[in-house]
């Protein structure tokens, strides 16, 4: 996987979830495609995420507790690994460290 995405278009304005523990930026690539960049501060409780498009979530760095949608099983996802959502899903997410993340929507 490339360390970088070249010719893009970032939101300037950072989405803020959950009190602070979750930022991330918007990048569209020039064929369209559009990801966020983000990290996901240290927390003891779950973040709960709502898909309305398909979401490949690719972890950068870090380690963190992962659920999908109604799935009774709770997975580790670590750097270098990746999880699919589903769309119109959800996902609940927990770290005791901070995660960097590449989301691919659609």
């Amino acid at each position: 996987m490339p360390n970088q995405f070249d010719s893009v278009s970032i939101r300037k304005k950072a989405n803020v979830y959950f009190e602070g523990h979750s930022i991330s930026h918007l990048i569209e690539l020039e064929d369209g495609t559009k990801k966020t960049l983000g990290v996901i501060l240290p927390t003891n409780k779950y973040l709960i995420f709502k898909t309305h498009v398909p979401e490949r979530i690719e972890i950068i760095s870090g380690k963190c507790s992962v659920q999908i949608g109604d799935e009774p099983e709770v997975r580790i996802f670590s750097s270098g690994e990746t999880f699919y959502v589903p769309e119109n899903s959800y996902f609940k997410i927990m770290t005791d460290e901070v995660i960097d993340y590449v989301c691919h929507l659609g």
